[in-house]
């Protein structure tokens, strides 16, 4: 028994469902507060340290920032997410769920640490979502603003080259929520990662066996190694006689020694 089946098996009454749901509301009530200029989105920033000088609800309020503030776009980025996060709650079961988001959570908070004068953002907690769900449903077809359609492997692509590019060339506060971004999805899907390596792997060697075979002559002159691939207009013939049975050109059919005779 795995560690998070003992986990589950012991604290599953604390698991919370419909927690994409949670998060979805929470984000447009803030938005809607902050459109009608009771706060601002300043006073949501996860900036550790801020945090340190007492504003403790900011560990909170920074999950509540929209990932966008257009109202088209966050429309459909709240869409999105609560498609991607219930699917994801449907293939786990609430527990599992709830400890992916809480890893990225709790990984975000850590890194943000690193660099205690710059704000966090909780994209990186949404992008880990983004990333298990087309992981697990690679065909899966979504349709940018409702009209173009797309395979979700296609947008985890550029996700995972746009997160390379923040870890290579991005500052130590992109590296390190890109790391705390993809450590939940390795923690959950590294086996599954290895397996299909490995997998692939085994098919490319099968592959190149049987192109190699396909390469190779039916028929080869045990005497001058000749084959229907150097000359397409030799004959071959096989003598029952040798041990094993031998091929030969007709040229060196006649008068040839029995290979294994006396």
């Amino acid at each position: 028994m795995s560690l998070l089946d003992k986990l589950e098996r012991r604290f599953r009454r604390f698991a919370i469902p419909q927690l994409t749901l949670y998060i979805v509301v929470g984000q447009v009530v803030f938005y809607g507060l902050v459109m009608a200029g009771v706060i601002e989105f300043e006073q949501m920033l996860l900036i550790p340290g801020i945090v340190l000088q007492g504003e403790v609800w900011r560990l909170i309020t920074f999950v509540l920032i929209p990932p966008v503030t257009e109202p088209i776009f966050v429309i459909f980025a709240w869409y999105l997410f609560y498609l991607m996060g219930t699917a994801l709650e449907k293939h786990w079961g609430v527990f599992r769920y709830n400890i992916y988001l809480l890893i990225a959570y709790l990984t975000t908070i850590a890194m943000s640490f690193f660099t205690p004068g710059l704000a966090a953002t909780n994209a990186f907690i949404g992008g880990s979502v983004f990333l298990a769900f087309a992981f697990l449903y690679p065909d899966f077809v979504l349709y940018l603003f409702f009209i173009l359609p797309i395979r979700i492997k296609w947008l985890a692509l550029v996700t995972w080259i746009g997160y390379f590019l923040s870890f290579v060339f991005g500052g130590w506060s992109g590296r390190l929520l890109v790391l705390a971004s993809i450590l939940n999805f390795l923690l959950f899907f590294g086996k599954d990662i290895i397996r299909k390596v490995k997998y692939g792997r085994r098919h490319m060697v099968r592959q190149a066996k049987e192109y190699s075979r396909r390469d190779e002559p039916l028929h080869r002159c045990v005497i001058c190694g000749a084959t229907e691939k150097t000359d397409r207009k030799l004959e071959f013939r096989y003598c029952g006689q040798c041990r094993p049975v031998a091929c030969y050109c007709m040229e060196h059919l006649k008068d040839h020694e029995h290979i294994g005779g006396e």
